[in-house]
């Protein structure tokens, strides 16, 4: 896996991923940005849980069950001195659809925290706290 992050003045940057897809990552005015782009840490935040969300997804198509959406809310604290690495992360699923089975909604989100998710499982070895919770919504109809 290859990226390569080019500096585009001031505290913008350009991501490009090894597939070729291109973000905008940028500061905030007080350190120089001009707000225009997702902040780093805010980006490894949505990769941890894109990672997540992914697998979550994956594995309930698998087990063949009827979701028809699912959301993570992620919610990080940060240590309060340089460097200010993430201490704590929660991952909370809603996942929707139709006679969605507990367990296996459940066993996505263990699966996914405990053997799938690079991203989770890489943050943890590091030292930070990750709570995983979900929540299930039936849709009617």
């Amino acid at each position: 896996m290859k990226a390569r992050i080019q500096w585009a003045g001031e505290a913008m940057f350009l991501g490009e991923s090894g597939s070729g897809h291109v973000v905008v990552m940028d500061g905030p005015p007080e350190h120089g940005g001009r707000n225009l782009g997702v902040r780093p840490m805010e980006m490894l935040l949505l990769g941890l849980g894109g990672c997540s969300s992914f697998d979550v997804v994956s594995i309930l198509k698998k087990s063949r069950q009827a979701v028809e959406s699912c959301e993570a809310f992620l919610e990080a604290e940060r240590a309060e001195s340089e460097p200010k690495v993430f201490t704590r992360i929660n991952l909370h699923f809603v996942v929707k659809g139709r006679s969605l089975k507990e367990a296996q909604v459940k066993r996505a989100v263990e699966l996914s925290a405990e053997k799938y998710c690079s991203a989770s499982i890489m943050l943890e070895r590091a030292g930070v706290a990750i709570g995983h919770s979900y929540e299930i919504v039936e849709l009617g109809g």
